[in-house]
């Protein structure tokens, strides 16, 4: 038996892909005639959290929020709403990376994903893992697509940075800027000794590139760093780079794309609910993208800890 139709709340990220997800959000609103819906438009970093907590606080029904944005954006009402049984959590890609959407397998055109949310109004989320993350420095949240120390969190922190950006995103280039940082960090970065613990056990690595504790397959604009990663299984995809010359670790990220990175025997995959990442020296930790303070930083599963409006893989 379904239960009672939800109340929709949407949360707008206007800048999203340098103002694009705007004209993404006049779209969909032209759609939603007649169907009773608030909207919040995001100010400032972190904003959306706050509205969707605000949202959960304000309506103790049955809630649907839906974010329209970016991976950023996802990330962020995610963060505000974890834990809170009574919402369900909706996503519009309108992002330049969309790997959420990818890996949760929800369709990657807009209208399609909003025609799937309507016909989700009135039935239960299905229940996914987050990643909860505490940094030694203070730093703490949650993620949903994957968190990582080293190299990417380098280029994720270079390229959101970039000026560029903005105009590789008119250009539905968007993607391209982590390619170009990729090259840039290439020669710059300097891979360094790693420790690292999963489930009580301690692994140690020389020369370690990068370490990626994923909850589902994508990130960095349709990368396969994790190929087996599951949202829903209770546990982390573990992915370390180390031992590699530069060379090599080009063609870890040209063969990323297709899962075939798993190959090397300088990457190594483990599976765990619980992380920490230490490093000799301080390195950029990302969360879904987003900057997440330095190593060191202990990570668990938190199983079902969030509900989705998804369909079947038919919806996509």
């Amino acid at each position: 038996m379904n239960k009672a139709r939800k109340k929709l709340v949407f949360i707008v990220n206007p800048a999203a892909k340098n103002g694009l997800s705007l004209k993404t959000w006049k779209r969909i609103e032209a759609r939603l005639y007649g169907i009773p819906h608030a909207v919040y438009f995001t100010e400032y970093g972190r904003h959306a959290a706050i509205l969707a907590k605000e949202a959960a606080d304000r309506h103790r029904g049955p809630l649907l929020i839906v974010a329209v944005g970016g991976d950023g954006t996802i990330h962020e009402v995610a963060n505000g709403i974890m834990h809170v049984s009574h919402v369900t959590l909706g996503y519009v890609p309108a992002g330049s990376g969309n790997d959420f959407a990818r890996g949760y397998l929800l369709p990657s055109h807009p209208d399609r994903c909003i025609e799937l949310i309507l016909t989700l109004l009135d039935k239960e989320g299905l229940p996914f893992d987050a990643g909860i993350y505490t940094g030694r420095g203070g730093q703490a949240g949650y993620f949903v697509n994957s968190l990582g120390a080293g190299f990417d969190a380098a280029i994720s922190m270079k390229a959101n940075q970039a000026p560029v950006k903005k105009w590789l995103n008119y250009l539905y280039l968007g993607k391209c800027i982590y390619v170009f940082y990729l090259f840039a960090e290439l020669f710059r970065y300097k891979p360094g000794k790693l420790e690292l613990e999963l489930d009580g056990e301690k692994l140690q690595f020389g020369r370690a590139w990068f370490v990626t504790v994923s909850n589902q397959p994508y990130y960095g604009g349709g990368m396969m760093i994790a190929p087996k990663a599951d949202p829903s299984d209770g546990l982390l995809n573990v992915l370390v780079a180390s031992g590699l010359s530069r060379m090599k670790l080009l063609m870890v990220f040209i063969t990323v794309f297709w899962g075939g990175h798993t190959r090397f025997r300088e990457v190594n995959v483990f599976t765990a609910k619980k992380v920490s990442i230490a490093f000799e020296d301080l390195v950029l930790v990302h969360a879904d993208g987003e900057q997440a303070g330095t190593t060191p930083v202990d990570i668990q599963v938190s199983p079902a800890g969030w509900h989705l409006a998804q369909g079947t893989r038919e919806c996509i």
